[in-house]
């Protein structure tokens, strides 16, 4: 039996990348009667819609298609509207930069739930392509994409680097296609996006309002009494993270001053402030000294012989910077990144 999945994904002028998307969907070998895909746009003014159209037309494989408006544009926003109107028993997470790396992904993502204690499931790690751009090869190395999460341990994808998935404390038992993972919810992984999948029923249980954030949404869960049995599949994901420095300096930017912004708010959730002090300092001083960073790039490049490796020196410096500019800003303006320009 394969359960219905409802593939939900938030877009926004994503034309370079929502047609791989959509495309390496469709040819999921996955029973097509079982998938739904559903669309939320904040107000594209690209191609976005026409391709999300145009695609749907050349495949027509009866796969439902719903196409949604999303009137506060940002990803979580969009993220909230798709679950509202999906049906699937299975909601599965893909952002519009994500691409599914084989025919057999689906099948490999949904299997875990054949346990019962599994509530949701996320890929290992991202997939490395030589053909990306130096800053989505880098990303894909590391196992994430703000270098910040590597010193305090709560990357969840396999790093190059560590050889380990995460550093955050959890149970964890391999299943041979999959671990099956226990965490703890206090201290957890930042799992949620890229790729994750949740059961709907479980996922209901949450008070999404007008947002839904990643890793908020396990928190939530933990704090209602649920048991955090997390299936990591032992297969990849392709995320697109940035073609430059330019976009990943804007990405971080959105990162962190919509997190402060939401924080203010009382939207988020989860504790960040319970994360690792020395994590935080010894990124601080790294980022400062560089030497550090140089070393960690050199030692990098030893296990996967890659020049990407070497964006980490200007990656971590530019966080630091970013992470400084934005949390003196928010003592006096509190306001997202503007998606005018997205």
């Amino acid at each position: 039996m394969f359960p219905a999945v409802s593939v939900d994904i938030p877009t926004l002028n994503a034309e370079n990348t929502i047609g791989r998307c959509l495309e390496s969907i469709f040819l999921q070998d996955y029973p097509k009667d079982k998938i739904e895909i559903v669309i939320a746009d904040g107000g594209s003014i690209d191609r976005t819609i026409e391709i999300i159209k145009s695609i749907s037309a050349d495949y027509n494989s009866g796969v439902s298609l719903k196409i949604l408006d999303n009137p506060l544009r940002t990803g979580e926003a969009g993220k909230a509207v798709c679950t509202k109107a999906s049906s699937g028993e299975i909601i599965a997470f893909i952002d519009s930069d994500n691409i599914l790396p084989s025919q057999g992904w689906m099948r490999r993502m949904v299997e875990p739930f054949s346990d019962g204690e599994i509530i949701a499931s996320e890929p290992l790690e991202y997939t490395y392509r030589k053909s990306d751009g130096y800053v989505t090869r880098y990303s894909a190395l590391l196992g994430m994409n703000d270098p910040l999460c590597l010193f305090l341990g709560n990357y969840d994808r396999r790093s190059t680097l560590t050889g380990r998935w995460t550093d955050m404390p959890r149970k964890e038992e391999d299943k041979g296609d999959y671990l099956k993972i226990e965490l703890n919810g206090k201290h957890m992984p930042t799992i949620g996006a890229n790729g994750f999948f949740i059961r709907k029923n479980v996922l209901d249980k949450c008070k999404m309002e007008n947002y839904l954030f990643d890793i908020d949404l396990l928190y939530e869960l933990s704090s209602m009494g649920y048991k955090l049995k997390v299936a990591k599949v032992k297969v990849g994901i392709i995320h697109i993270f940035a073609g430059g420095l330019s976009r990943f300096i804007h990405k971080q930017t959105r990162r962190v001053r919509d997190y402060q912004y939401y924080k203010k708010l009382g939207l988020r959730r989860y504790k960040w402030g319970g994360m690792r002090v020395a994590g935080a300092i010894k990124f601080t001083f790294y980022s400062i000294l560089v030497f550090p960073l140089v070393l960690q790039a050199i030692r990098s490049y030893a296990k996967k012989r890659d020049a990407a490796w070497f964006f980490h020196i200007p990656a971590c410096v530019i966080t630091l910077f970013i992470y400084a500019a934005s949390s003196v800003e928010s003592l006096f303006i509190s306001r997202p990144l503007s998606r005018k320009k997205w």
